[in-house]
């Protein structure tokens, strides 16, 4: 019996009307909830950036509800960062974390490779805002589920301030697709990334493109650490005529690349310096505020179409295009810019080192070579910075 509304729920019409009323309540919650869909929907539209900052590592809120930097919580973003940039994994880094004692942005001692992941690919960490990832599917339940494209999604450029470098942030997404793209051999056999050593995962066959592995090696009893091509380790039957390299052989021949370069660094600056002023001059500054400003227009008309209630399909559409436009010219820029800003570390690094290294150093290979191809009679190393140094050998 509901005494209020006096229906008898006992009775066949007062189940009835039982269900009308019910019905209605659903009704205006749905209404309820596109109202505030509109609403939100609207703000995205003004670019109106709305984040949770309750767990977001690196910032909090100002009293005019912007989001302002966190110094010491900015550190521990910058350090994971740093890190997977030197090549370590998620399990090196949260295991670095957990015994310097750092707490998650929720307060918990344990850090996933999840909640790395989240960190490494999270926009706002450059100062930008990719809004509405996940929507509401269901008013009555309150869930939501990722935006697979069934819902609009808005990007706003240079919301706050960044934590992260762009050209550093585009830096690691690109490493986060070579490490989960690695495919070699003579069948294109994915290979799992390691970081375990500096030669880990860029040392390569000259002959079948796979990827050098450290092994110990038992020849007529004299055991050594080696490195060989996994094609001739995983792949019985598969003729490939790589050679084995000792492991101080290798580190040798690493030593005398570095020391090449170092031996001509004078040249190699200006070379540097050359290919900065070339690469800088391509960036795609004007193209990306042609599209800025297209997009700003096709918003605006958005907004008074909706408003108006007219029909804003072809509007939204050519707001995908530009966005898409803009994304791509946006990565342009910054691959340009990220480049250059590699080019600059080795001329820094040129600058200060004297003209010869004594003893091979892990962290060095880390922060200098991007690839090391084997061949019969020698090396071919390829510099960050994109120098590339033959060593005989």
């Amino acid at each position: 019996m509901f005494e209020k509304e006096n229906i008898n729920t006992m009775d066949s019409k007062g189940e009835v009307l039982l269900t009308i009323m019910a019905s209605l309540a659903q009704q205006e919650s749905e209404s309820l909830s596109q109202n505030v869909k509109m609403g939100i929907q609207f703000r995205y539209q003004q670019g109106i950036v709305q984040v949770n900052h309750n767990r977001f590592l690196g910032y909090t809120k100002d009293a005019d509800k912007h989001l302002v930097i966190v110094p010491e919580e900015a550190e521990i973003v910058k350090r994971i960062y740093r890190e997977y940039l030197e090549g370590a994994n998620y399990k090196e880094i949260s295991s670095g974390l957990e015994a310097d004692g750092i707490l998650t942005a929720a307060g918990n001692p344990r850090w996933h490779s999840s909640t790395l992941k989240k960190i490494l690919t999270n926009e706002k960490y450059m100062g930008d805002a990719l809004l509405q990832k996940t929507y509401t599917v269901d008013c009555l339940t309150k869930k939501r589920v990722a935006n697979d494209g069934t819902v609009p999604q808005y990007y706003v450029n240079n919301d706050h301030d960044a934590i992260i470098p762009r050209e550093l942030f585009t830096r690691v997404q690109e490493e986060m697709k070579r490490r989960v793209n690695i495919r070699q051999g003579m069948d294109g056999k994915k290979r799992v990334y390691s970081s375990k050593y500096a030669l880990s995962s860029i040392v390569f066959c000259g002959h079948c493109n796979d990827v050098f592995r450290r092994t110990h090696w038992n020849n007529h009893g004299k055991k050594q650490i080696v490195w060989r091509c996994i094609t001739r380790l995983d792949a019985p039957g598969v003729e490939c005529p790589a050679r084995t390299l000792s492991e101080v052989q290798l580190q040798n021949l690493v030593l005398e690349a570095i020391n090449k370069v170092l031996g001509g660094k004078q040249r190699a600056i200006k070379v540097l310096e050359t290919n900065i002023s070339q690469v800088l001059g391509n960036a795609h500054t004007e193209e990306l505020e042609r599209i800025r400003k297209q997009i700003e227009k096709q918003q605006t008309l958005l907004v008074k179409m909706t408003a108006a209630s007219e029909d804003y399909s072809k509007v939204v559409d050519k707001i995908y295009a530009l966005q898409n436009e803009q994304k791509q010219a946006l990565a342009d820029s910054v691959n340009y810019k990220a480049q250059a800003e590699r080019t600059e570390e080795m001329i820094e690094y040129l600058k200060s080192q004297p003209k010869r290294v004594t003893a091979y150093d892990e962290q060095l290979v880390r922060k200098l070579i991007e690839k090391i191809t084997v061949y019969d009679d020698h090396l071919n190393f390829l510099f960050k910075s994109g120098i590339q140094i033959e060593i005989k050998g």
